[in-house]
């Protein structure tokens, strides 16, 4: 018997007001966020649009599917990763689509998978950050809320994937978790049988990411050699698969967004659900059930900086950690856990969980080629100006946190906070820009080490360092230490500029108490 594991991801990102100009942040204050940072009118229009071409109608065939093969004595059952953003937006705009999840549910064919409420990037934050293990436990809260619901396999964020994220998903009592099928893991084994990690009892079950990109991607390519994909093809191809089962996952909006409903999409998935149970040797099981009766075939294990997920052809981090722009916004999101809890301000915590959505630093992949081209497809604007808008948002929203906080950590968190990239020191030589920058003194002091030694001397001799410390930052002590450096050769100047911006640097950190 081999069990088929259908599986989907239900995800809608709130989209940030990429027209938002720092005039507007200058004046606006802690009862104006995140409202202010998002695109109401795109985000609502976005929805309803795939509500109406997906959601809606996809959720009803499902619904049929589930009853019709029942009639017949079989079980047509489906897996849902369901976004704590996602069911926000469901219940302001087309509450029908929570009450279509809500009699799936009631089935019993249906399994909700756990993962982070806001599909961030949390899990990879570091073991220092408890971000990660709050966001699941506010979606397991939603499961509940929602649907009555406790998930027992996780489905992390794009499926990110390391040990240290089967460990933590382990520690909250999951017995199984969901990951990509990356051949260079796999090292030639099939993605149709279970795994665990390394010393761990946790259950791996990897996506057969071929089989599930024939639809995902591919169903509606004319040139594939599989064109025209039909249930009956599909149902025939499955049923010479070796192995424990064939897990195949995609996002929802694959059924009348990716692939429009005039391409017959909506007729392939009526149709899959029989064709695929005319096969006595084939079922259709929920990720638990294939977790409880898989036994392990080996152990797959992914280092912290191997970190694999389903996104591009890389299968890395690469699609939202890939340059700098991108690596700005991450460690800026990431450095802000302590300060923002300190501020104990609902609205800021909720506006920096908002940035977190890994869509925002999606928006931001610069590079090209056949990812390009995906990450394009989902893109609103273009990624510098998605750069922009960021930073002005976590730059306004920092700044709020400061004046929360108040007193010397207020200051110290204003210090160390990001500045939009028309504020940002940057690297030049001969009169040219080298393409680096710094938008905070975390960025300065990576960025030192990186520039040329001509340009060091250039922006320490016209005192550049000095000037943007005191002018943006408002650091005039660490101004007044830069200013009184002198030194007998450039690399002398750059230990001591170094030395004297990481001193500072813990200084301030050490003024900010833990929540």
């Amino acid at each position: 018997m081999t069990r088929v594991c259908l599986a989907f991801e239900v995800h809608q990102p709130f989209r940030l007001n990429i027209r938002l100009k720092s005039e507007a942040l200058s004046r606006a204050g802690v009862d104006a966020v995140p409202e202010l940072y998002l695109d109401e009118t795109l985000n609502r229009e976005i929805f309803l649009r795939v509500a109406r071409k997906c959601y809606i109608p996809a959720n009803n065939i499902i619904l049929k599917a589930i009853d019709e093969a029942a009639s017949t004595g079989r079980d047509f059952k489906v897996n849902f990763s369901i976004s704590g953003v996602f069911l926000e937006q469901a219940e302001r705009w087309a509450p029908e689509i929570i009450d279509q999840f809500q009699k799936m549910v009631s089935t019993g064919r249906v399994e909700l998978l756990e993962q982070t409420y806001y599909h961030s990037l949390a899990s990879l934050y570091g073991p220092d950050s408890d971000e990660f293990r709050e966001q699941v436990k506010m979606h397991r809260e939603a499961m509940l809320s929602y649907f009555g619901y406790e998930p027992r396999v996780f489905e992390n964020t794009e499926l990110l994937y390391n040990n240290s994220v089967a460990r933590s998903v382990r520690e909250m009592n999951y017995k199984g978790i969901i990951i990509e099928g990356v051949e260079r893991v796999l090292g030639g084994r099939s993605p149709n049988y279970a795994y665990t990690p390394p010393n761990s009892d946790l259950k791996i079950l990897t996506r057969n990411y071929r089989l599930s990109d024939d639809i995902a991607f591919r169903f509606s390519e004319r040139t594939w050699p599989g064109y025209p994909l039909t249930a009956d093809k599909y149902a025939a191809w499955l049923s010479a698969i070796e192995g424990d089962y064939v897990l195949i996952f995609m996002d929802y909006e694959t059924f009348g967004e990716h692939h429009w409903p005039e391409s017959g999409i909506h007729e392939f998935l009526r149709h899959l659900p029989r064709e695929v149970l005319r096969y006595q040797h084939l079922s259709f099981n929920t990720a638990s059930e294939i977790v409880d009766a898989a036994e392990p075939r080996g152990v797959i294990s992914v280092g912290d900086l191997e970190t694999i997920s389903w996104a591009d052809v890389e299968k890395s981090t690469d699609a939202w950690l890939s340059n700098p722009m991108q690596i700005t916004c991450f460690n800026a999101l990431k450095r802000m856990e302590r300060v923002v809890r300190s501020s104990r301000s609902e609205r800021l915590i909720r506006a920096w969980r908002l940035l977190q959505i890994s869509d925002q630093l999606y928006y931001m992949y610069a590079r090209h080629g056949p990812s390009g081209v995906v990450h394009a497809y989902f893109g609103y604007t273009d990624q510098m100006n998605m750069f922009y808008s960021f930073l002005r948002a976590v730059s306004h929203l920092q700044a709020l946190t400061a004046e929360i906080i108040g007193g010397d950590a207020g200051e110290a968190v204003r210090f160390l906070r990001v500045v939009p990239p028309d504020r940002a020191f940057h690297y030049h030589e001969d009169g040219r820009y080298i393409g680096l920058s710094a938008h905070s003194l975390y960025e300065l002091l990576e960025t030192i080490p990186l520039a040329t030694s001509n340009s060091i001397l250039f922006h320490a001799a016209c005192r550049h360092f000095e000037r943007w410390v005191r002018s943006t930052i408002g650091d005039r002590v660490l101004a007044d230490r830069l200013r009184e450096i002198e030194a007998d050769s450039s690399e002398d100047l750059v230990k001591k500029i170094m030395s004297a911006i990481e001193h500072r640097v813990r200084e301030l950190e050490a003024k900010i108490q833990p929540p």
